[in-house]
């Protein structure tokens, strides 16, 4: 093999050494960046790592919301009409916020509640993610009841 050769190979040979070192960075990157959305259902049956970072989608429980009077603590119940999972907030709530609205809550478990750092009101259900309209659809169906069963 002559040398031209041979330098344009281990040209060749880096080049692909490093593109697949920097796609193995930017997956992992992705992949601790990823926020999945699950709902009460899925975190009452286990189905969620406790640890992980998350969002939580389903409709406020109606007489759940309690507001700490002063400060910016809420506290208030989300269900999918099986299950429901207490969640607490500090912060200003959108707008659109109030009992039986869809939300999306983003946050962690804690001590099983689910502390939100962002919480995102629906106005029409129209819009709900897919996995939380049939995971609704299901408890409906199913005649449960939606903010007594834990």
């Amino acid at each position: 093999m002559n040398p031209t050769r041979k330098r344009r190979l281990w040209f060749v040979v880096l080049f692909v050494l490093a593109a697949g070192v920097a796609g193995a960075l930017i997956t992992l990157a992705l992949q601790e960046n990823l926020s999945y959305l699950h709902t009460p259902t899925e975190v009452r049956t286990g189905k969620v790592p406790i640890d992980s970072h998350f969002r939580l989608g389903g409709v406020v429980c109606e007489g759940s919301v309690q507001r700490k009077s002063g400060t910016l603590d809420i506290h208030f119940a989300v269900t999918d009409r099986v299950r429901q999972v207490p969640v607490h907030y500090v912060g200003i709530l959108p707008d659109m916020f109030k009992e039986g609205t869809s939300i999306i809550a983003t946050g962690t478990m804690h001590d099983n509640e689910f502390d939100a750092e962002q919480v995102l009101a629906k106005h029409d259900e129209t819009y709900m993610p897919k996995e939380v309209a049939e995971a609704m659809a299901k408890g409906i169906a199913m005649h449960t009841h939606s903010c007594g069963a834990n």
